[in-house]
């Protein structure tokens, strides 16, 4: 008989792109399992998930607004009204499990699964819970994490180490080095700096290497610079004809492999699912978490390489002066790239997506 599995979750590319590889491999390790996805109506997991090839329903409901605390009087009325919705769907759609990947059409779809007696699991990519999670986490059959500790937010006899679902194609980087050189125009005998802020970019991060070009240039090093759509046009402004050869400005990154392969050293946010391929793909890290997130998670998730000597982190208000000369010193210090790699890459979990599927397919036998 085909198990049906409801995924609910998204928001940022951070928890559709784990809940996709989810699904993924639910319908190759059990083929007939049928998937329904529920998000929030109006964020782009709404777009994302029909073209990855599965059906999605969306709920009105939305975060809190704390730069205009009036926006949130609607909000318990979309509550009551996601709930009861979560509620037909999962009656609707005969659902025998639900998956929370966090974001908030997970809320009320986890809430009402675990009312209706049905087996959760919860999907927690940070090392610091939230406080929904928290919450579903106090009835979820499973909570499948991607970090050591997570016991002080759930039941530990129901914590699982998976990791993070992660996109393969991105991290399959073996052999590739040459190919991504070429891609790029850049020399394969120059040291290369990758610079990435997310697809939507990061303000800090282009400041800081703008600071740095000229300290880069004179140091030789080569850099991809995936700036994000929304500064694109403004940096290309800036520049002119002036932007060196050797720092390669883009909008986004079709081929993150091809990024990944040529890089020796990466400078990068730190969000969960980010940090997830980076102990994957094992290069040097040097991590700039962003300040504008939700408990300051993404300093935590970052911490929590850094003390296992991972990674190095400069802080959002000091990269500005002390990004580009940190990224320099490692360049200099070839034995700490050395520790650097191999300590993230005793981190690595690259199979968490087969992993969950699994104890989902566990959970409802």
């Amino acid at each position: 008989m085909a198990h049906r599995i409801i995924i609910s979750g998204g928001g940022t590319g951070g928890h559709i792109f784990p809940a996709i590889a989810i699904a993924n491999a639910l319908k190759n390790i059990a083929p007939d399992t049928e998937i329904l996805f529920v998000g929030a109506n109006g964020k782009m997991e709404m777009e994302r998930v029909p073209a990855a090839g599965y059906e999605i329903i969306g709920l009105d409901i939305a975060g809190i607004n704390r730069q205009s605390p009036l926006k949130n009087i609607g909000l318990p009325f979309k509550m009551i009204k996601s709930l009861w919705k979560a509620r037909r769907v999962l009656k609707e759609f005969k659902a025998e499990a639900a998956i929370g990947v966090g974001g908030y059409a997970s809320g009320p779809l986890l809430m009402m699964a675990n009312m209706m007696g049905l087996p959760t699991i919860i999907q927690e990519q940070n090392s610091y819970a939230g406080v929904t999670n928290k919450k579903l986490g106090a009835k979820a059959r499973k909570i499948c994490v991607a970090y050591e500790g997570m016991d002080r937010f759930f039941p530990s006899e129901r914590v699982l180490l998976t990791g993070n679902p992660i996109r393969k194609s991105s991290v399959s980087i073996e052999g590739k080095r040459e190919e991504a050189m070429h891609a790029f125009g850049l020399d394969a005998s120059k040291p290369t700096l990758l610079v990435t802020g997310g697809s939507l970019g990061a303000l800090t991060l282009n400041d800081s290497i703008k600071a740095g070009i000229p300290a880069l240039v004179a140091a030789g090093v080569q850099v991809i610079w995936q700036c994000g759509s929304y500064y694109y046009e403004k940096l290309q402004a800036e520049f002119g004809e002036q932007l060196p050869d050797s720092i390669k400005l883009m909008p986004f990154l079709e081929r993150m492999d091809y990024a990944y392969a040529a890089a020796d050293v990466i400078v990068a946010r730190a969000g969960a699912g980010t940090i997830s391929e980076l102990c994957v793909i094992a290069k040097p890290v040097v991590l700039v978490p962003s300040p504008n997130v939700a408990d300051d998670h993404q300093t935590k998730n970052a911490n929590a390489l850094v003390v296992k000597g991972a990674a190095l982190m400069v802080r959002d208000v000091e990269a500005r002066e002390g990004l580009v000369p940190a990224v320099l010193e490692l360049f200099q210090d070839t034995e700490k790239q050395a520790d650097l790699r191999e300590q993230i890459g005793k981190l690595a979990l690259p199979d968490a997506d087969v992993v969950i599927a699994q104890e989902v397919l566990n959970l409802i036998k």
